[in-house]
């Protein structure tokens, strides 16, 4: 089952929650967009220094690898927002939409505990690599900065199902598959009017004569 469109995906949760939303939104949308435009200019001045100076820059694998964990972890969130995680939903579509919407409910929860699950065991591992004292070998900068957005990105994940189970128990006529996204057949459904009207549109007779 797919979601309908997201473009422009907006929080409808009530009040204080969906300014909240709406914040996490923006945030992610901006971590997302600086890192993937840093990482091509990082990765195009090192292709550009090794043409032209015959030799890569040497920070540059190292900035990356800063780039992509902040890019990875900041991601799911947005995801999550826009429901576009991978779902098994063989079962899940066969049912009627009350029943839906408890099960959306039942998952978005689990699925968020288990983000804040990941996020504590997270904080351990950064707060080891910060005892550790380790830094990176070129630029100098400890390790633990690297990992800090690992709980960072898998709590804002968890707040975002979370708040999608709350979403789903205050609607009574759609189910959403996060604040915004609701789940359904909308565009599908649209493509298969439009080519039935096509089929029963009758053809022209070309047998006839004038």
């Amino acid at each position: 089952m797919s979601d309908t469109s997201t473009s422009g995906v907006k929080s409808t949760l009530p009040g204080i929650l969906g300014h909240i939303d709406n914040l996490l939104a923006k945030a992610e949308s901006l971590i997302l967009a600086l890192g993937v435009l840093l990482m091509a200019l990082n990765t195009m001045a090192n292709v550009i220094s090794r043409f032209l100076l015959g030799e890569s820059l040497h920070f540059s694998e190292e900035v990356n690898r800063i780039l992509i964990v902040m890019i990875t972890f900041a991601g799911i969130g947005y995801a999550a927002r826009h429901g576009r995680h991978i779902r098994m939903s063989a079962i899940y579509d066969a049912l009627p939409l009350p029943v839906r919407r408890i099960m959306m409910i039942i998952i978005a929860l689990i699925t968020g505990a288990v983000m804040f699950m990941l996020c504590y065991w997270s904080i351990g591992y950064v707060q080891s690599n910060f005892r550790s004292g380790r830094v990176l070998p070129t630029l100098g900068y400890p390790i633990w900065f690297i990992y800090i957005w690992v709980p960072i990105g898998l709590a804002v994940t968890g707040i975002q199902y979370w708040l999608t189970a709350i979403k789903n128990m205050t609607s009574s006529d759609e189910v959403y598959l996060s604040t915004a996204v609701t789940d359904g057949y909308d565009e599908e459904e649209e493509l298969l009017e439009d080519l039935k009207e096509e089929l029963q549109q009758p053809e022209p007779d070309s047998d006839q004569k004038d």
